[in-house]
Protein backbone atom coordinates (compact mmCIF):
# COMPACT_ATOMS: atom_id res chain seq x y z
CA UNK A 1 0.00 0.00 0.00
CA UNK A 2 1.04 3.47 -0.93
CA UNK A 3 2.22 5.83 2.14
CA UNK A 4 -0.69 8.55 1.58
CA UNK A 5 -0.49 12.41 3.39
CA UNK A 6 -3.07 12.78 6.49
CA UNK A 7 -6.27 13.57 4.42
CA UNK A 8 -9.92 15.36 5.41
CA UNK A 9 -12.53 14.31 2.76
CA UNK A 10 -15.97 15.75 2.58
CA UNK A 11 -18.76 15.43 0.48
CA UNK A 12 -21.19 18.03 -0.73
CA UNK A 13 -24.08 19.06 0.55
CA UNK A 14 -27.25 17.72 -0.17
CA UNK A 15 -28.11 19.31 -3.86
CA UNK A 16 -31.57 19.97 -5.44
CA UNK A 17 -31.75 16.93 -7.49
CA UNK A 18 -30.30 14.99 -4.76
CA UNK A 19 -33.48 15.43 -2.80
CA UNK A 20 -35.07 14.45 -6.02
CA UNK A 21 -33.23 11.23 -6.79
CA UNK A 22 -31.62 12.42 -9.80
CA UNK A 23 -28.25 11.31 -10.98
CA UNK A 24 -25.97 14.42 -11.20
CA UNK A 25 -22.72 13.21 -12.60
CA UNK A 26 -20.91 16.27 -14.46
CA UNK A 27 -23.85 17.63 -13.98
CA UNK A 28 -24.89 20.57 -11.34
CA UNK A 29 -27.52 21.43 -9.02
CA UNK A 30 -27.65 23.99 -6.16
CA UNK A 31 -27.16 23.16 -2.75
CA UNK A 32 -30.54 22.74 -0.84
CA UNK A 33 -30.84 24.32 3.00
CA UNK A 34 -29.86 20.96 4.63
CA UNK A 35 -27.34 21.05 2.31
CA UNK A 36 -25.88 24.48 2.80
CA UNK A 37 -26.66 23.11 6.98
CA UNK A 38 -24.80 20.02 6.42
CA UNK A 39 -21.44 22.38 4.63
CA UNK A 40 -21.93 24.22 7.72
CA UNK A 41 -21.96 21.40 9.88
CA UNK A 42 -18.73 20.71 8.33
CA UNK A 43 -16.82 23.74 9.42
CA UNK A 44 -18.25 23.36 12.57
CA UNK A 45 -16.36 19.73 12.74
CA UNK A 46 -13.25 21.49 10.73
CA UNK A 47 -13.05 24.52 13.04
CA UNK A 48 -12.04 21.84 16.02
CA UNK A 49 -9.23 20.16 14.06
CA UNK A 50 -5.53 21.67 13.48
CA UNK A 51 -5.24 22.06 9.94
CA UNK A 52 -1.43 24.21 10.35
CA UNK A 53 0.18 22.72 6.77
CA UNK A 54 -2.97 21.76 5.36
CA UNK A 55 -3.89 22.53 1.84
CA UNK A 56 -7.65 22.86 0.25
CA UNK A 57 -8.81 21.39 -2.71
CA UNK A 58 -12.10 21.43 -4.04
CA UNK A 59 -14.14 19.58 -7.33
CA UNK A 60 -14.22 22.21 -10.07
CA UNK A 61 -18.20 21.25 -9.82
CA UNK A 62 -21.06 23.77 -8.58
CA UNK A 63 -21.88 22.56 -5.45
CA UNK A 64 -18.85 20.60 -4.30
CA UNK A 65 -17.15 23.97 -4.68
CA UNK A 66 -20.24 25.95 -2.91
CA UNK A 67 -19.80 23.57 0.03
CA UNK A 68 -16.52 23.90 -0.06
CA UNK A 69 -16.96 27.94 0.26
CA UNK A 70 -19.05 27.79 3.27
CA UNK A 71 -16.91 24.14 4.86
CA UNK A 72 -13.78 25.46 4.62
CA UNK A 73 -14.91 29.88 5.42
CA UNK A 74 -12.46 31.05 8.26
CA UNK A 75 -10.19 28.19 7.72
CA UNK A 76 -8.38 28.31 4.33
CA UNK A 77 -6.81 31.35 2.66
CA UNK A 78 -7.46 29.92 -0.72
CA UNK A 79 -8.90 26.75 -2.42
CA UNK A 80 -7.59 25.13 -5.04
CA UNK A 81 -9.71 23.08 -7.63
CA UNK A 82 -8.63 20.03 -9.55
CA UNK A 83 -10.99 18.61 -12.18
CA UNK A 84 -9.61 14.56 -10.84
CA UNK A 85 -11.70 15.72 -8.11
CA UNK A 86 -15.28 15.69 -9.68
CA UNK A 87 -17.86 13.46 -9.75
CA UNK A 88 -17.46 10.27 -12.00
CA UNK A 89 -19.32 10.98 -15.48
CA UNK A 90 -22.88 8.65 -16.17
CA UNK A 91 -23.05 9.42 -19.98
CA UNK A 92 -27.05 8.61 -20.92
CA UNK A 93 -27.84 9.02 -17.25
CA UNK A 94 -26.95 12.21 -16.34
CA UNK A 95 -30.19 14.18 -15.13
CA UNK A 96 -32.28 11.34 -14.92
CA UNK A 97 -34.23 9.90 -11.76
CA UNK A 98 -33.09 6.79 -10.66
CA UNK A 99 -36.07 5.38 -10.74
CA UNK A 100 -36.33 5.93 -14.69
CA UNK A 101 -33.02 3.67 -14.77
CA UNK A 102 -32.33 -0.17 -15.11
CA UNK A 103 -32.95 -1.44 -12.08
CA UNK A 104 -35.89 0.95 -11.53
CA UNK A 105 -37.79 1.41 -8.48
CA UNK A 106 -34.66 -0.32 -6.29
CA UNK A 107 -32.30 1.94 -7.31
CA UNK A 108 -35.10 5.50 -6.55
CA UNK A 109 -34.52 5.62 -2.90
CA UNK A 110 -30.53 5.23 -2.05
CA UNK A 111 -27.52 5.82 -3.77
CA UNK A 112 -26.04 2.38 -2.26
CA UNK A 113 -28.85 0.78 -3.81
CA UNK A 114 -27.74 2.28 -7.01
CA UNK A 115 -24.30 2.31 -7.19
CA UNK A 116 -23.89 -0.16 -10.34
CA UNK A 117 -25.84 2.54 -11.99
CA UNK A 118 -22.86 4.44 -11.90
CA UNK A 119 -20.75 1.69 -13.06
CA UNK A 120 -22.68 0.48 -15.79
CA UNK A 121 -24.29 3.98 -17.24
CA UNK A 122 -23.33 3.48 -21.14
CA UNK A 123 -21.17 6.42 -22.09
CA UNK A 124 -20.38 6.76 -18.44
CA UNK A 125 -16.42 7.03 -17.24
CA UNK A 126 -17.01 3.36 -15.01
CA UNK A 127 -15.72 2.61 -11.91
CA UNK A 128 -12.15 1.32 -13.65
CA UNK A 129 -11.96 5.37 -15.01
CA UNK A 130 -12.94 6.49 -11.52
CA UNK A 131 -9.63 4.74 -10.07
CA UNK A 132 -7.49 5.61 -12.46
CA UNK A 133 -8.39 9.33 -12.37
CA UNK A 134 -8.20 9.20 -8.14
CA UNK A 135 -5.58 7.06 -7.72
CA UNK A 136 -3.56 9.59 -10.27
CA UNK A 137 -4.80 12.39 -8.14
CA UNK A 138 -3.87 10.76 -4.81
CA UNK A 139 -0.51 10.41 -6.43
CA UNK A 140 0.17 13.72 -6.53
CA UNK A 141 -0.45 15.22 -3.11
CA UNK A 142 2.57 16.32 -1.80
CA UNK A 143 1.38 17.11 1.57
CA UNK A 144 -1.58 17.20 4.35
CA UNK A 145 -4.86 18.19 3.01
CA UNK A 146 -8.62 18.65 2.69
CA UNK A 147 -10.65 17.66 -0.29
CA UNK A 148 -14.62 18.69 -1.40
CA UNK A 149 -15.66 16.51 -3.95
CA UNK A 150 -18.57 13.95 -4.73
CA UNK A 151 -20.21 10.31 -3.40
CA UNK A 152 -18.83 8.37 -5.50
CA UNK A 153 -15.43 9.97 -6.22
CA UNK A 154 -15.31 10.32 -2.10
CA UNK A 155 -15.82 6.52 -2.31
CA UNK A 156 -13.00 6.01 -4.60
CA UNK A 157 -10.52 7.71 -2.95
CA UNK A 158 -11.44 6.34 0.42
CA UNK A 159 -11.05 3.14 -1.55
CA UNK A 160 -7.84 3.63 -2.75
CA UNK A 161 -6.59 5.32 0.72
CA UNK A 162 -7.45 2.27 2.56
CA UNK A 163 -6.45 -0.57 0.10
CA UNK A 164 -9.06 -2.09 -0.95
CA UNK A 165 -10.07 -3.38 -4.52
CA UNK A 166 -13.03 -1.48 -7.03
CA UNK A 167 -15.55 -4.31 -6.18
CA UNK A 168 -15.72 -2.96 -2.28
CA UNK A 169 -16.64 0.09 -3.19
CA UNK A 170 -20.36 -0.65 -1.88
CA UNK A 171 -18.87 -1.60 1.59
CA UNK A 172 -17.60 1.76 2.22
CA UNK A 173 -20.16 4.63 3.74
CA UNK A 174 -21.18 7.23 2.03
CA UNK A 175 -23.49 10.17 3.24
CA UNK A 176 -24.03 13.96 2.88
CA UNK A 177 -22.16 16.74 4.23
CA UNK A 178 -19.65 14.32 6.33
CA UNK A 179 -16.08 14.42 6.92
CA UNK A 180 -13.95 11.40 6.85
CA UNK A 181 -10.39 11.70 8.35
CA UNK A 182 -8.36 9.18 6.81
CA UNK A 183 -4.32 8.69 7.79
CA UNK A 184 -2.25 5.95 7.87
CA UNK A 185 -4.68 3.15 6.02
CA UNK A 186 -7.78 3.86 9.01
CA UNK A 187 -10.88 6.27 8.00
CA UNK A 188 -12.84 7.79 10.57
CA UNK A 189 -16.16 9.34 10.35
CA UNK A 190 -15.63 12.74 12.33
CA UNK A 191 -19.03 14.70 14.02
CA UNK A 192 -18.65 17.61 16.28
CA UNK A 193 -16.77 16.22 19.74
CA UNK A 194 -15.11 13.33 18.31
Amino acid sequence: MVDFPPLYILRHGQTQWNAEHRVQGRLDSPLTDLGRSQALEQNRILRSLDLTGFRFLSSPQGRAFQTAAIALEGLAMRIDTDPRLAEITVGEYEGRRRSELPGGAAAAESEESALHLYNAAPGGEGFEGLYHRCDSFLSSLDGPSVLVTHGMTSRMLRLILLGQSVDSIGSLPGGQGVVYHLADGIQHRLTLGA
